[in-house]
């Protein structure tokens, strides 16, 4: 009986590599009549549907959510191969039989920095035909902001253009994405035909990865799942004339089942403001008694339910048409959260047990983590600005960011926490490799992280920080720390930019222009490029810069400059965590 092909385990392959080849020839040894005196490496196993399974991620909830569907696919009979969309081409996925896409959207309705040439390449009017490939995507997003799964929405389109078949609806996940994933991968797996059979253990390595990811290991915490984790200190970075606070969170990690790396982030659970929840209550008549049910089912005071289960940010589509149907008041500017909603229009004669079904379910918020696992054993350590502002007349709150700076009290406060894992950004696994971090405010969170790790592994590496602020004075946090990384030896050059402490505002992408004859040295020498903070601004002036330093250091071309850094995001040496 002939069988596909295997790449032997002796070829000078990694084990992605090897894995992703096995799926590729399976693919297309699925479309294509077998020779009959093709040589076999093994017995043929089962017969398995080839699968690929293509992720675009930014900050990782993308590729875990695509381990998931490589699982249950290999549960389901599927040979899944798992795809970063930085390794693959158009013309490598005419080649596949099945595809499932699964991809976020960051930015301004940007794709994710592994998908951008993939997501560019399939918009061309010259890209390969598609024809015979059968498709599904699942589009990641945040409602509260615009573009919502405007990058999935961007490959459904692209790949049916293309002429791919496509299998099952896309679907549009916001933040509490389980229940969609779930019904989504369930539905396009039925689709492209699954055999309902367990992968046998003689399949290729591609089949089904066994990987377990922390919120699906019996016994661990995770999203569904979090752990209530004793904040054990809070201390202000940030100088008390500063313009912002700024503090450093050290909360308690259980002996087993949880556990992070550096370049991971921890989702925390807040609870809303207690002022608000009063105020949202005067304002509809309510005493707070009332029984509602939770996300869960069960039933609870409606107090309770504002004060821990729902979103009072912004406001639904639902929530909005049934008090502006109740009558006039108010923009789409103005009415920016749920109180605005309610103190705008009269109330529409709902209950309270139906109120909280036109809300959204309160979800823990990320932050990038700072600490290293290997330098503060069974401690998590945040860096986290306090969002505080005036808009519209009303005094706003960031939800979690106050919660974590008023409302936790150190060495009493149990906060519900899981940690969000971002295999895409990691210290370079080869320690001699050198770093450039650039990572202006709270940015600089992941990478005390990094260097703390180097430190604690004696890598060799050199590093490189750019970091900034607003005054030096007052907003330069952990200098004391930076200061003793520099004697160590373990900071090899650091450049700060402080926009206020000068008339001109210079900020950190100005630093990279100065030293762009250095910056290329380092690129050419193989340096990792890390960013860290705010993806609307920071992350873009400083994409340009380096463009900019490509060009002027590095004697390129713009076209030039640009595929080297698609290069860079390709070999994961160009990495960004922002938001």
């Amino acid at each position: 009986m002939n069988s596909v092909p295997l790449i032997p385990d002796s070829a000078p392959f990694s084990t992605e590599q090897r894995a992703w080849l096995n799926g590729f020839l399976a693919g297309l040894f699925s479309r294509a009549p077998l020779p009959a005196n093709l040589p076999t490496q093994a017995p043929a196993a089962p017969a398995l549907r080839p699968l690929t399974i293509l992720f675009g991620s930014q900050t990782g909830t993308a590729e875990r959510l695509a381990r998931k569907a490589a699982k249950e696919a290999g549960k389901r009979g599927f040979a899944a191969t798992l795809v970063d969309m930085a390794q693959t081409t158009v013309a490598q996925l005419a080649q596949c039989a099945s595809v499932l896409v699964i991809t976020s959207t960051y930015g301004d309705g940007e794709p994710p920095d592994n998908a951008k040439a993939l997501h560019a390449e399939l918009s061309a009017d010259a890209a390969p035909a598609l024809d015979g490939v059968a498709f599904s995507v699942c589009a990641l997003g945040d409602s509260n902001y615009a573009h919502f799964c405007r990058c999935g929405r961007d490959f459904d389109a692209f790949l049916e253009r293309r002429g791919a078949r496509r299998a099952s609806p896309i679907a549009e996940c916001d933040v509490d994405q389980d229940a969609v994933f779930k019904g989504w991968l369930d539905q396009a797996l039925g689709a492209l035909g699954s055999v309902g059979a367990p992968v046998a253990a003689t399949a290729p390595d591609a089949a089904a990865p066994s990987v377990v990811t922390d919120d699906e290991a019996p016994g661990s915490f995770g999203r569904s799942n979090p752990y209530p984790s004793l904040l054990l200190s809070r201390t202000r970075l940030s100088g008390h004339d500063s313009a912002k606070e700024i503090n450093h969170l050290v909360f308690r990690l259980p002996e087993s089942g949880l556990s992070y790396e550096a370049g991971d982030a921890l989702g925390v659970l807040p609870r809303n403001c207690p002022g608000l929840v009063d105020e949202l209550l005067a304002a509809l008549g309510w005493d707070g008694e009332e029984a509602v049910p939770a996300p869960g089912g069960e039933s609870v005071p409606l107090k309770l339910a504002l004060t821990t289960h729902y979103d009072l940010g912004k406001p639904t589509a639902e929530l909005r048409a049934r008090f502006e149907g109740a009558g006039t008041g108010g923009t789409a500017v103005t009415l920016r959260q749920v109180i605005d909603v309610v103190t705008a229009h009269p109330r529409p004669g709902l209950a309270p047990a139906e109120f909280v079904t036109l809300l959204k379910r309160l979800q823990p918020r990320l932050y990038s983590i700072s600490s290293s696992p290997k330098s503060h054993p069974g401690e998590v350590h945040l860096t986290v600005g306090a969002v505080r502002y005036e808009a519209d007349g009303r005094r706003r709150l960031g939800v979690c960011s106050t919660f974590l700076a008023e409302r936790a009290i150190p060495g009493e406060s149990l906060v519900p926490v899981h940690v969000h894992e971002n295999r895409s950004f990691r210290p370079p696994a080869d320690p001699s490799v050198p770093m450039i971090m650039i990572g202006p405010g709270t940015g600089i969170a992941p990478f005390r992280a990094f260097v703390e790790e180097r430190i604690a592994t004696g890598a060799s590496g050199r590093n490189w920080l750019f970091f900034g602020d607003q005054r030096a004075a007052s907003d330069f946090i952990y200098r004391a720390e930076i200061v003793s990384w520099q004697a160590r030896g373990a900071l090899a050059r650091l450049s700060t930019a402080f926009s206020r402490d000068q008339a001109e505002k210079i900020y950190v992408q100005h630093r990279m222009r100065e030293e762009a004859a250095e910056l290329y040295r380092w690129l050419e020498d193989g340096a990792h490029v890390y960013v860290c903070g705010d993806a609307s601004r920071m992350a873009a002036d400083v994409d340009a810069a380096l463009h900019e330093v490509l060009v002027r250091a590095g004697g390129k071309s713009p076209e030039q400059a640009a595929a080297y850094v698609r290069n860079l995001v390709g070999g994961k040496r160009y990495c960004r965590d922002v938001y």
